[in-house]
């Protein structure tokens, strides 16, 4: 009797070697869909819950892994639909708080870092032609900021397409679309021109470039951070909706808030994420010796500067690095 079979014959153990191998990946695609590690891992229980109860009914027409995809997507969907379900954090800084004028204000969204250990054994190939993003572009911090402002249906259909690999009458069935509505979904999306990103790995050059940065930072030493960004770099903060670009704007915002001059300690742990530079970030103020955990720091780096500082405030995130709350 083969694996399938045994499974939908009730037999628990063959439907979890059955799902096994899509459990990584389908955690991946749910994070990119709500942006959320801890969402992603909800939604990913509902939808083996949903695979296991509903395997009586599955017919073969398609793969088990496609079959699998479904479900998960359009649970994505039902809990972007539902609203917030998960407590949020306060976004942050907004236009009007004590803070240094903006760049830019942006719509806040609500994203959470990933770290590199959630996406190691994902696979290395794609299921057809119609990707168009590599394994690790399509899971870089622009690419996966970017997709949470597309409206939810067209951030299935893409990441289908062009992140999944599969063919327009397969994510159309997927999503119970015809297959033109799934197209106009797609021709919309990409008209957002989501951003492409290097897709090899940190060079042991940049490394050392992002640990100066960390450096500098514990040390308080503003200048040199500022002088290891690019000239047009931009500081984000998500879901605070103010964004800095530029040596001076970055640098004027530090200062003011970041109370680098002697008020305040740094210190920032390794931790990846993205497979992009990321450190845990701890903070201890008038001589404390404990360091207070103060979220994640995510680099993008362009050659061997720093083209994106982003800054994560949520705690909740850190048991996911294997990080705690003080050190």
């Amino acid at each position: 009797m083969s694996l399938l079979s045994r499974a939908q014959a009730g037999d628990d153990k063959a439907f979890g070697e059955l799902v096994e191998p899509f459990r990584r990946e389908l955690y991946v695609h749910c994070y990119r869909m709500l942006g959320s590690v801890q969402d992603a891992e909800d939604v990913l229980q509902e939808t083996l819950t949903a695979a296991w109860r509903g395997l009586g009914s599955f017919a073969g027409r398609a793969s088990v892994r496609t079959w699998l995809y479904r479900i998960a997507t359009n649970r994505c969907l039902n809990w972007l639909r539902d609203g917030q379900r998960r407590p949020r954090p306060e976004p942050g800084f907004g236009p009007g708080d004590d803070v240094p004028a903006p760049t830019r204000t942006v719509e806040p969204i609500w994203l959470q870092p990933i770290p590199d250990a959630l996406l190691e054994g994902l696979p290395d190939d794609t299921p057809g032609p119609e990707a168009r993003y590599e394994r690790r572009e399509a899971v870089s911090l622009a690419f996966v900021t970017a997709v949470q402002y597309l409206p939810p249906r067209q951030r299935a259909v893409l990441l289908l397409r062009d992140v999944l690999g599969y063919r327009a009458a397969e994510a159309a069935g997927m999503l119970e679309l015809t297959e033109d509505a799934a197209n106009a979904l797609l021709k919309r999306a990409r008209a957002a021109e989501l951003p492409r990103a290097g897709a090899a790995p940190p060079s042991p050059r940049q490394l050392a470039a992002a640990s100066r940065f960390a450096d500098a930072m514990q040390a308080g030493d503003v200048d040199a951070m500022v002088g290891l960004l690019t000239d047009d770099a931009w500081l984000t903060m998500p879901p605070a909706p103010l964004e800095y670009q530029g040596r001076a704007a970055i640098g004027a915002f530090i200062r003011h808030v970041g109370l680098l001059d002697g008020r305040r300690r740094y210190r920032l742990v390794p931790a990846g994420a993205h497979w992009q530079p990321a450190f845990g970030c701890y903070v201890s103020d008038d001589g404390d010796p404990v360091g207070h955990a103060l979220g994640i720091l995510v680099l993008t780096m362009e050659g061997e500067r720093v083209s994106v500082f982003t800054r994560f405030i949520d705690n909740t995130v850190l048991p996911y690095f294997g990080l705690p709350r003080r050190l």
